[in-house]
């Protein structure tokens, strides 16, 4: 069931992010899509980041997952909800944890020649994957209201990530 998830999330079908929205016991598989591409594009940067980059970075990403999942979930039911909008922030972290199904691929940025390539068209096959999973949760009609909540919430995870770089970098941390 768990490969079939998987491999629906890469089609972007739409109807896996209603299922993994309701299904409450499909928590654990989105984590491990979420371990899966930190492994991954640890891997596919290794020789920037070494082994110990592959940890930290697993660690951060499943922060990363749940700041992106919480943004969603205030901007999407708070800011910006259609009259039918009903969610919570389990629905958002089981959609959002699928919705990174294709940076599995990230481990293909070990291939010089076309990492720049791969690292382009898996953002943007994340982002689309993302915008679908938020109409889905939040039960939006509007695709463009998904994807506006998608971009705020991009704008501000940036933020939050200059800000705390910043904060570690000044405390000699990093």
């Amino acid at each position: 069931m768990f490969i079939k998830r998987v491999i629906r999330a890469l089609k972007l079908d739409p109807e896996l992010y209603e299922e993994v929205e309701a299904d409450k016991g499909s928590m654990g598989q989105a984590m491990l899509v979420v371990v899966m591409v930190s492994v991954a594009a640890g891997i596919g940067s290794i020789g920037i980041l070494g082994i110990e980059g592959v940890i930290v970075g697993t660690i951060l990403d499943l922060i990363g997952w749940f700041i992106w999942a919480l943004l969603a979930y205030v901007i999407g039911t708070k800011l910006l909800p259609e009259p039918q909008t009903k969610s919570d922030l389990g629905e958002l972290l089981r959609v959002i944890g699928f919705a990174r199904s294709p940076g599995i691929f990230l481990i293909l940025l070990l291939i010089p020649v076309v990492s720049k390539f791969i690292a382009i068209v898996l953002t943007i096959w994340m982002f689309v994957a993302m915008v679908i999973a938020v109409r889905q949760a939040l039960d939006y009609k509007s695709t463009w209201r998904a994807a506006g909540v998608c971009i705020l919430g991009a704008v501000i995870y940036f933020i939050i990530n200059i800000v705390v770089n910043s904060f570690l970098v000044n405390q000699g941390a990093v």
